[in-house]
């Protein structure tokens, strides 16, 4: 079917998607998000660079700049809302005097942090618990200078929403002795990261990795081990005995040489086998990924898709369809399913995906999506993608991989895939602080999703340090985007669910 027919196809093939029985998500958390995302701002001068709007659209990246060195923005959150404090980032190189007032009646301004000093491109937060309907902002730039706001947060709790990690090298990292420390006090990094509001762990699974990588035994290991700190279970199975994103999907060698009925056969009973296995040792998978950043297909040459003749869709189809009916014919109830594509911030590539998946009677209860910025645009296309795609398909979202820079050294002699300045957004500096700034934004995107839409966050190899490598005999180039330092030392970022904890 072509793209020009599925536009016009998916309402109506939404309706025929068969739905999970999935139990109720009882991990998600309240999270402190930036309630401001879902409300209007407007502003006293408006001659200066950008909207007003700029300055409270959850991403630091755009501003608004009063007309001369000082200015007034003010966001109205539609409602009264508790809230426990606020984070202001400068854009561009001006310092400014920053002054915070509410008020739940229109015009009726209280100071609440006056005379506070903020420095351009580092985040600040202030914690100030009360209730507030509009939050005003007033900045006054260093001798004399016109500064810009990036962001201004208005923080308090949204929505329940999953905070989660995918620890899979967790095992690894343990066997290779290294030891992680929260504030000077050894723990897993499990329990460190639980303690700081995490809900759930995301692991992956390969059918037969080189030796100590994540094997259906890492798997049991690690899924006990989080049920222990009280998290929940997302399974990522890649289908595959290494290595599964959009350039590589191979066909794990086990299965090689079996025709698409016969692959689709071993697929449905490796689910169910699999969540089996699970569920018989008390950690039963919540919810289940059907492949790992599918975009260009599964289980190649099967299961490949080409994106310029369109083709390849029905041979995805009938494999996906048979992962679904194993977590389906699993004992117990059926976890909720991910579809999982790799283009956050492409909302037109997203789109076409999706109805793919959708023509093909594929069953899934969630939008997975990786969001990398240095690679997937900005944290406004991906507002607009998680938003256009919930309302679309009726569907919850999440981003199920995100990750962002704490530096841009490196820990050992791989090379990073963030290793320069240029590869930075704006407003959020190589820093734990700017780490912690990008990941708070992200998940108070995911919050604000239409109709209570957004599924959740998912950080990708938090603890992911020098240690193990890749492959084997290799390294890590993604060691500088961890939420622990090279030495293991839990970085102020682990705080992106309440980003307001390390002021107290």
């Amino acid at each position: 079917m072509t793209s020009r027919v599925l536009a016009g196809f998916v309402l109506f093939a939404a309706l025929l998607v068969p739905a999970t029985e999935a139990r109720a998500d009882v991990s998600r958390g309240t999270p402190t998000v930036n309630l401001a995302v879902t409300g209007s701002a407007t502003a006293d001068t408006t001659t200066g660079g950008g909207q007003a709007a700029s300055a409270a659209d959850g991403n630091a990246a755009t501003a608004w700049c009063p007309a001369g060195p000082s200015g007034t923005i003010t966001v109205d959150l539609k409602r009264a809302r508790a809230l426990s404090g606020f984070g202001v980032t400068l854009l561009g190189d001006v310092p400014a005097a920053v002054t915070i007032a509410t008020a739940t009646a229109p015009g009726r301004f209280r100071v609440v942090r006056g005379g506070a000093h903020a420095d351009a491109g580092a985040p600040v937060w202030f914690a100030a618990a009360g209730s507030a309907r509009w939050v005003r902002l007033s900045v006054t730039g260093d001798a004399g200078r016109t500064p810009c706001v990036g962001e201004l947060r208005a923080l308090g709790h949204g929505p329940p929403i999953i905070v989660g990690d995918d620890l899979s090298f967790a095992v690894q990292e343990a066997a290779a002795g290294v030891t992680y420390t929260d504030r000077g006090r050894v723990a897993p990094p499990e329990r460190i990261l639980a303690g700081h509001g995490a809900g759930y762990v995301r692991l992956r699974l390969w059918v037969n990795p080189p030796a100590g990588y994540s094997d259906l035994p890492s798997v049991l290991a690690m899924a006990r081990r989080a049920k222990a700190a009280g998290m929940r279970l997302l399974l990522d199975p890649h289908y595959s005995d290494f290595w599964a994103d959009p350039q590589t999907q191979s066909t794990p060698q086990a299965w090689a040489g079996q025709d698409l009925p016969a692959l689709a056969r071993t697929v449905r009973g490796y689910t169910r086998d699999v969540l089996d296995r699970l569920r018989a040792q008390g950690t039963p998978a919540d919810m289940l990924q059907l492949g790992n950043e599918i975009r260009n297909g599964m289980l190649w040459p099967a299961g490949s898709v080409d994106w310029t003749a369109d083709t390849g869709w029905d041979a995805l189809g009938t494999l996906l369809r048979a992962a679904a009916d194993g977590a389906r014919d699993a004992r117990g109830p059926t976890p909720r399913l991910v579809a999982h594509f790799d283009q956050g911030g492409d909302n037109a590539w997203s789109r076409s995906f999706y109805d793919h998946l959708v023509a093909q009677r594929v069953p899934f209860d969630v939008i997975g999506l990786s969001y990398y910025p240095f690679w997937h645009g900005t944290l406004s296309d991906l507002r607009a993608n998680l938003n256009d795609l919930a309302v679309r398909y009726d569907r919850d979202v999440a981003v199920v991989e995100t990750q962002y820079g704490w530096t841009l050294d490196n820990g050992d002699r791989l090379g990073n895939f963030l290793w320069q300045a240029s590869q930075l957004v704006p407003g959020y500096p190589a820093s734990p602080g700017g780490q912690l700034a990008f990941l708070s934004d992200l998940l108070s995107t995911v919050a604000a999703v239409p109709d209570h839409h957004g599924a959740g966050v998912f950080y990708w190899a938090p603890e992911w340090v020098p240690g193990v490598g890749w492959a084997p005999g290799e390294g890590t180039p993604n060691d500088n985007l961890t939420l622990f330092d090279f030495q293991g030392r839990a970085l102020s970022s682990v705080d992106f669910a309440d980003p307001l904890r390390a002021t107290r």
